[in-house]
């Protein structure tokens, strides 16, 4: 089993999902990966004193999109369509610095409600990836709990695809609980899987309802990948600290809702046997269901089961 080193240069960025993006790294299953991202905004360093990136530029034209600044794509060879990759994150270690915006535009609806849709906020964090602390410019001090937001392969369709909606195989699913000893399973739909992440995140809340997390580069972003023929999954799921995951994807959230439970009860019948009535019962006293999301057009709904729950 080998160990990668992967930065964020020229062959290495991108900004969309798609089969037809050549692997800039192949690996055997059980390899690790070490990346450091730049901030999903394609950022080279803080802002200077106007609020304004010097941006990261040296990227594949092509393959620049509009979306996150993303690594990869990682090919896993023998990954085949309808088999299953694991993502072990075994280490996480943020940048020195980080950003967060709300008002404006966007989120609009919620914006325009709130009356904040003719003002912006931005706070300036400085980030202690040691002690896990962050400050911003006001004092406020935060603990940190860096995850990745993206995390990922592309569908089995031609052309280019956002990096901005979560889909079945992965994307921007921003699920604070991908923390390190956290494992994240994705099905596989294209030869190799072509894997890729970035949009790094020192600390968000279940929402992110301003659209933006802690949103910082990652120094450090330690992955190691398994090929799982033995599963054969129709959407993510997995596996952490604190329990079981399954998740749930549509523009509406009662229908995220209705499929991250259906997602749980395939996943408590491969774990306890259960079928759906009696799962459906547990479920209802033993699982919780959190809003991940709800500014990324697709909306996420994450249901956990946690250890030792149903014994």
């Amino acid at each position: 089993m080998a160990t990668h080193i992967m930065g964020p240069e020229r062959e290495t960025l991108h900004g969309v999902f798609s089969r037809d993006l050549p692997p800039v790294l192949t690996v055997d299953s059980g390899d690790t990966v070490v990346l450091s991202t730049l901030a999903a905004g394609w950022s080279l360093e803080p802002p200077g004193g106007s609020g304004e990136h010097r941006r990261f530029e040296d990227f594949r034209p092509e393959w620049r999109g509009e979306g996150h600044a993303l690594c990869g794509p990682i090919a896993v060879r023998g990954a085949e369509p309808g088999s299953t990759l694991e993502i072990r994150i075994a280490d996480l270690r943020t940048a020195t610095w980080g950003q967060t915006f709300a008002g404006g535009l966007y989120p609009k609806e919620f914006n325009q409600r709130l009356g904040i849709d003719d003002r912006e906020e931005r706070l300036d964090w400085r980030l202690d990836p040691d002690t896990l602390t962050g400050r911003d410019q006001h004092g406020h001090t935060i603990t940190l709990r860096p995850f990745m937001g993206v995390m990922g392969m592309p569908p089995d369709e031609p052309g280019l695809h956002p990096t901005k909606p979560p889909r079945a195989t992965g994307g921007n699913i921003d699920c604070k609980e991908l923390g390190p000893g956290s494992s994240l399973f994705l099905p596989i739909a294209v030869p190799g899987a072509l894997f890729s992440t970035g949009d790094g995140h020192a600390a968000q809340g279940d929402g992110e309802v301003c659209q933006t997390a802690i949103e910082c580069p990652m120094e450090r972003v330690e992955l190691s990948f398994r090929l799982r023929e033995d599963l054969h999954l129709n959407a993510p799921r997995a596996l952490t600290p604190r329990g079981w995951i399954s998740f749930g994807f549509h523009r509406d959230l009662d229908e995220a809702m209705f499929l991250a439970v259906e997602a749980m009860l395939d996943l408590m019948k491969d774990l306890l046997g259960l079928d759906r009535p009696r799962a459906m019962a547990l479920s209802s006293v033993a699982v919780d269901f959190h809003v991940t999301q709800v500014v990324n057009d697709v909306k996420g709904v994450h249901a956990i089961l946690p250890h030792g729950a149903i014994r």
